[in-house]
Order: C-alpha cells, then sequence, then structure tokens
C-alpha cells in the first residue's frame, strides 16, 4: 500500500458568523447607516423596475432586490479611496460605494439631503439612457462608472471587469496607500477563464484586491448545482493559496466583518483574499417577475429566501437594542419611495395616455461618436521630427532591434509610469528577440514577466491605464494570442472611453510582431492590422524603419488612447539609420512617410513590405509613388498625403502581406474609394497572401504570404490595365 498524506492548503478557508455579542458591539451610527442606505438602494432598484414595465428603460434592468446584504456591508467597511468593479447586475454595489463617498453616516429618521438625491437622480439618469447620467447615457444599466466615488465601472462582460480590478489593486500596491479594491461577480462568473487566471495572477503578486462572490445560486436559470461539484464557491481560493470567507450574505453584519477582516489581510500588504456571500435575487434575471414566472425556481424557495430580507433582518437587530423604531423603519420605507418619485418625476411626461421620456434629456444624436478617441491635445509641446530633416548625429547601422529596446529604457528612465509586461520579458536578455533588453536589470520592479494567461495580464493592464498612476505596455509574443485575450483587447481596452462617456483615458500601449516568414505556422503568423483597423478605440502604427520606431513609439506612450505597435521579425535583424544619442522626438499620429515620388501608379504599403516594395519598384523602373502608411487606424490615415497622390496618379496599389481574410487592404480599399472614386482610371488593386493562414512548410508557408514576386506581378497588372504593359 502506498503512503497516504493529507494535503494542508497553503491559505485557510473559513465561515464567518456574526455572534449575538457582535449584534450588541455594531456601532449605532453604522448599523443606522446600513439599515437606510439598504432601504435606498431597494427603493430605488424597485422604481428602475416599475420603469422597466412601463416599457421607459431601453435595454435590460438587472435588478439586484434582495442582495442589498452583501454590497452594503462589504462597502461601509471600506475607505473613501478603495475602489470597486462589479458585473451587469450592479446598481446595488455601484450605490453601496457611491453612498457611502457622499455621506459616511446617514440618519435614517431625517430627510435624505441634496447629495443623496443627486446621486440617485443621475444613476436613474444613466440607466435611463439619459445626457445627464455618469457616463452621459452611453453605459446604461450594465455600464456604471464614477471614477470619484471609487466605482471604477460595471461591466456586462461576465467576469470581465475581474482583471481590470486587479491592475488597479496593482496601481494601489505601488502607491503604497493601503488601498483596496473589491471586484463582485457572481456564481456564474467564477468558472470563466478571466476570473481565475486574475486569481491565480493576483496571488502570485499580491495584490490587494477582494474577489468577491455573490452566490445567488442562478446564472440566469441555470443553477450552481448544474455547473459545478464543488458549490461552496469560496473553495477556489485554496488552489491559488487566497484566504477565503464564507458568509451569509443576507446578514449584512455578517458581511461587514468579513470584509473588515479580508481588509486587514489586504492592507498589510499579504495580498488577495475572496468573500463568498450566499444571497438571492428575489427577481428573475432581468425584469420585475420572479424566477418562479420562468419555471427555473418554485414558489416555496422564492418565499422561503424572502423571508430573510437582508432589509428585515437589520431593522430587527436595530430595534431589539432599541436603536429604532417599527414606526421609524415604516417611515423610512416610505420616505425612500417618496424621494424616488420625486427624481423620476421629471424625467417622464405623459403624451396621449402614454408614458415617454422627457426628449430633451437625451443626449443629442450629435454626441454618437464623440470620444470614442482623444483628441491628441496630449501631444501639445512635442517635438515632431522626420529623418530627412533630422539634424542630430544619426548613423546608419542601427540595428532594428537594438533601437526597440533602446527608445524603451530611455522613456522607462525618464517616466517612471511605464510599465513592462507580458511572457518572458524579463528573461532570456529581452524576451524571446531582445525587444526588452536590459530593462530587468534597470527597472526590476517594473519589468514584469507574466503567466501564459493573456487575458488576465491584458485586463490587469487595463485597469492600470484607467487607474491613471500607471502607462503599462504590453507585449504579446505573437499577434494571434490576441484572440485568447479578445474580450480584454476590444471588449474593455478599445470600447472603455467611449462606453463610460468619452472623458476616460485609457494610455496602454500593445506591442506585438509579425512572424511570417519564420515557420511558426497558422497560430502564431498572422497581421492583426486589419483586425484591429476595424475595431473600435484603438490607434495603430507600424514602424517600417529604425528612425520611424523611435518617433512612433514615443508617440504611442504619450497617447492617451490604446495603441497598437506592430514589429516584423524581418526588420528586427536588419539595419538603417537611427540618432546615436536623441531619442526623444516624435513623429505624428496620424502622419504618413513618402518613400518614393511618382506620376503612374500610387502604392500603400506598410511595416516590412516598404522595403520589400521599394526594392521591386527601383527593379522595374517605373514611375511609382511609394507611401508608407505608419499610421493605420481609421483616424490615423493620412488622407491629405493619399489623396494628393492619387489625384497625381489616378492609380492605386495596395500591398500587404497577410491573409485575404484578416487583410487590412480590404479595410483600406473601400475608404480609398469612397473618397477618391472619380480620380481612379481602374478600380483599386490589391496584394495579399493566401486565403489559409501560413502553414509550417516551408515551401506553404511562401506561397501563403506576399513575395517580392507577387508584389511584381500586382504592379505589371496595374500598369498593364493602363495601356503601359512593362517589358
Amino acid at each position: 500500500m502506498p503512503i497516504l498524506t493529507d494535503l494542508t492548503p497553503a491559505a485557510p478557508w473559513r465561515e464567518i458568523i456574526a455572534t449575538p455579542e457582535d449584534r450588541a458591539a455594531l456601532d449605532p451610527g453604522t448599523g443606522l447607516t446600513m439599515l437606510a442606505q439598504m432601504h435606498l438602494i431597494r427603493a430605488f432598484e424597485e422604481k428602475v423596475l416599475e420603469l422597466a414595465g412601463q416599457g421607459l428603460v431601453h435595454g435590460p434592468a438587472h435588478s439586484a432586490i434582495g442582495q442589498e446584504g452583501g454590497a452594503v456591508g462589504s462597502a461601509l467597511a471600506m475607505r473613501p479611496t478603495d475602489q470597486v468593479n462589479g458585473s451587469h447586475r450592479a446598481h446595488h454595489q455601484f450605490l453601496a460605494k457611491a453612498l457611502a463617498y457622499v455621506s459616511a453616516e446617514i440618519d435614517p429618521t431625517k430627510p435624505f439631503g441634496d447629495d443623496l438625491r443627486e446621486l440617485a437622480s443621475r444613476t436613474l439618469a444613466e440607466i435611463l439612457g439619459l445626457a445627464d447620467g455618469f457616463c452621459k447615457g452611453r453605459g446604461g444599466s450594465m455600464h456604471l462608472r464614477w471614477g470619484d466615488s471609487g466605482n471604477l465601472g460595471t461591466n456586462a462582460i461576465v467576469g470581465g471587469g475581474v482583471p481590470m480590478a486587479a491592475g488597479a489593486a496593482w496601481a494601489h500596491k505601488r502607491a503604497g496607500t493601503g488601498d483596496v479594491v473589491y471586484t463582485y461577480f457572481g456564481d456564474g462568473a467564477v468558472n470563466i477563464g478571466s476570473v481565475l487566471e486574475t486569481m491565480n495572477l493576483a496571488a502570485a503578486w499580491k495584490l490587494p484586491i477582494c474577489f468577491f462572490i455573490e452566490n445567488n445560486r442562478y446564472a440566469v436559470s441555470t443553477n450552481v448545482d448544474e455547473v459545478t461539484a464543488e458549490t461552496r464557491l469560496s473553495a477556489r481560493g485554496l488552489a491559488f493559496g487566497i484566504p477565503s470567507f464564507k458568509v451569509d450574505g443576507m446578514d449584512a453584519l455578517s458581511v461587514h466583518l468579513a470584509a473588515q477582516q479580508a481588509n486587514e489581510i489586504m492592507r498589510a500588504g499579504n495580498g488577495p483574499t475572496i468573500i463568498e456571500a450566499d444571497l438571492y435575487r428575489f427577481f428573475h434575471q432581468n425584469g420585475p417577475l420572479p424566477g418562479s414566472a420562468f419555471g427555473y425556481r418554485s414558489k416555496e424557495e422564492e418565499a422561503e429566501w424572502r423571508g430573510r430580507d437582508p432589509l428585515n433582518a437589520m431593522a430587527r437587530d436595530l430595534q431589539q437594542r432599541q436603536i429604532i423604531g417599527e414606526d421609524a423603519v415604516t417611515r423610512l420605507r416610505a420616505n425612500c419611495q417618496q424621494m424616488m418619485e420625486e427624481i423620476a418625476a421629471p424625467m417622464i411626461e405623459t403624451v396621449e395616455g402614454r408614458k415617454r421620456i422627457l426628449p430633451a434629456l437625451w443626449p443629442e444624436e450629435s454626441f454618437r461618436d464623440h470620444g470614442l478617441r482623444g483628441d491628441l491635445s496630449e501631444m501639445t509641446g512635442a517635438r515632431y521630427a522626420e529623418q530627412a530633416t533630422f539634424t542630430g548625429a544619426m548613423t546608419d547601422d542601427a540595428k532594428f532591434i537594438d533601437v526597440v529596446a533602446d527608445v524603451m529604457e530611455r522613456r522607462m528612465a525618464q517616466d517612471d509610469r511605464i510599465v513592462v509586461m507580458g511572457e518572458d520579458v524579463h528573461r532570456l536578455k529581452g524576451g524571446t528577440n531582445g525587444a526588452t533588453r536590459g530593462l530587468s536589470a534597470r527597472f526590476p520592479d517594473r519589468c514584469l514577466g507574466t503567466p501564459i494567461s493573456e487575458n488576465a495580464f491584458t485586463g490587469l493592464a487595463a485597469g492600470m491605464a484607467a487607474d491613471g498612476r500607471v502607462r503599462p505596455v504590453i507585449e504579446f509574443m505573437y499577434p494571434d494570442f490576441m484572440w485568447v485575450a479578445a474580450d480584454q483587447v476590444f471588449n474593455q481596452i478599445g470600447k472603455f472611453r467611449h462606453m463610460f462617456g468619452g472623458d476616460s483615458a485609457m494610455p496602454l500601449v500593445l506591442r506585438t510582431k509579425v512572424a511570417m516568414g519564420t515557420g511558426y505556422g497558422s497560430q502564431h503568423s498572422m497581421d492583426p492590422a486589419g483586425i484591429f483597423a476595424t475595431a473600435p478605440g484603438w490607434r495603430i502604427v507600424a514602424p517600417a524603419t529604425p528612425f520611424d520606431y523611435v518617433g512612433l513609439m514615443n508617440s504611442a506612450l504619450r497617447c492617451d488612447d490604446p495603441v497598437l505597435v506592430i514589429e516584423h521579425v524581418d526588420l528586427y535583424n536588419s539595419k538603417g539609420t537611427a540618432p546615436t544619442d536623441d531619442l526623444d522626438y516624435f513623429i505624428p499620429l496620424g502622419k504618413a512617410r513618402m518613400v518614393r515620388e511618382g506620376g503612374k501608379l500610387t502604392i500603400l504599403t506598410y511595416l516590412a513590405m516598404v522595403e520589400k516594395t521599394r526594392k521591386v519598384v527601383e527593379e522595374l523602373s517605373i514611375d511609382a509613388e511609394i507611401i508608407d502608411l505608419r499610421s493605420l487606424d481609421r483616424a490615423g490615415l493620412d488622407w491629405e498625403m493619399i489623396e494628393a497622390s492619387v489625384r497625381k496618379t489616378n492609380n492605386v496599389l495596395i500591398v500587404e502581406q497577410g491573409a485575404i481574410g484578416t487583410s487590412y487592404g480590404g479595410f483600406l480599399a473601400d475608404e480609398l474609394q469612397r473618397r477618391v472614386f472619380d480620380y481612379l482610371d481602374q478600380p483599386i488593386a490589391r496584394v495579399h497572401g493566401g486565403e489559409a493562414s501560413p502553414s509550417i512548410s516551408k515551401v506553404l508557408e511562401g506561397a501563403a504570404c506576399a513575395r517580392p514576386q507577387d508584389i511584381e506581378a500586382g504592379i505589371r497588372a496595374i500598369m498593364a490595365d493602363q495601356g503601359l504593359p512593362l517589358a
């Protein structure tokens, strides 16, 4: 028989239950504030459901009626400078944190002040999609953000906001303030990869984040018993060495005690915690009907949980101690309902017997795209330079990859907000290609090697950037890995500024390399430009020379929007012109480079295809104009240069290396023909790779990617169609 030894988890797992002594020791002011907050939140959510039932809430109304104890109990244990985020069912969490920020204590026997009324009014306006809302109507019920109060932003993607909360926690840890972050999510999110990845990363880096699990037992209609064998969801913490607590979420005091213990751990620098609160939403996933109306819960089960209503439980505790009377609780309930009536009334009018939102309160249609990206005012004062006019000392023998590392070292030395993160960036003499050479030795606390979990560390970087005290630079070892992190890249980072009203910066740089021709096959070889160009919010730059890399990276690191910096393995070992010591100039975002002037054909290209195209044109001795686009995003295309060239040549060829399916050229050709159709003598022509992704086979890989012979064939075809065939 083998020897069997029981193993002990590295972190404790405890249930917390408030005792009669705890209830007797609860500060009366804190208890009254808890009661008042829960009643305010309850009345607010009831009004939202009423308006939803009248068809006045456009979109879902995910109420958390019944779950107030978890939000209020935890939020009242926080400092004003602590932060929270949540998921799609988060009115109660948003309000609990905001209420505590607006008023540290609330006397339920006195009239509510204007500050509480304004909070309720702006929150309701946001849920209704009105211009006076916190996000100017763009966020609605599921995307609530008020940074001043510590509300980082709620999230419609289940579990999607969890990595971003960890990024805020990293910023707090680095600042040494002792502040913590709570990220709220439900039983459905516990099984999502981004949540588990973030738990692992937060534990490894000892981040002050509390993973607060609202276990209400149902993900829409699916019971927790159906989706996991371990329904005590706080058990997840044992796998990552995270101290975990299980608590009755219908008892606000027990939650409060658990939060106090969690905060003590986190503020002491001992890393993350988990709190699992067992609670219950009284209504269906969305709208004013109970779950039993849809057949997945019984009326008996609902009645049992309603008998544990957290509002009634707190009132009983206070009444037993004679802190408040029954009549005062009844008046509190009525006052909260009356306040919500008074707040909602000015937003609604009745026309021909039907209620509607007052039209003057909607955002103007012209606000539709405002704030999708910033106005680049942060670039004011930047010293711009171009290689052709640069007056500083230069060398013609600069290795491209060395310049990549050199400019990052210069920026990190001058700006301690910059943090580099990714897989192996701190080892192997600068990662897999040397792009981060020397950074870990000089900046060990700002060159962070991550686990292989792109979704988590990308979201963590997004949280850092949203915090404002950090400018993260992420490295994706290969661009194909963006699909692993697609939620964070596109749903979170790209949409962040616009979704939350247009005023919230997202200063993040994502570096990655195109590796076509290296034999790494279908899952490591894509060009991401076409995907990112069609996704809102991202700026894209593609430097083709060492000189341009310096200026474009400097601009990317100054920009308050997320910027994708695309590199190419073919360029890494190439040599070109670069400054010997001046690494502080900028190249404007949105400015192309004229590589070669000509009169018969405009060729638009970027990255490694620039030099390949130039060589083919020179060999063919044709009168072609070559433009290196440099900035590839919709807002960054240099239409002034492009249109001037097309008006001169009347012919366009777009040259790119990658597959036709994810092609950048398709997007560019569509935009171009809308602008210059009247100047074209023939359809826009394109050179691109095959339909399939590159294969491992050297022969098939070569065939899948556009090569010099393909560029030549494209040029010959378009010149022949002009009636100018080449010999």
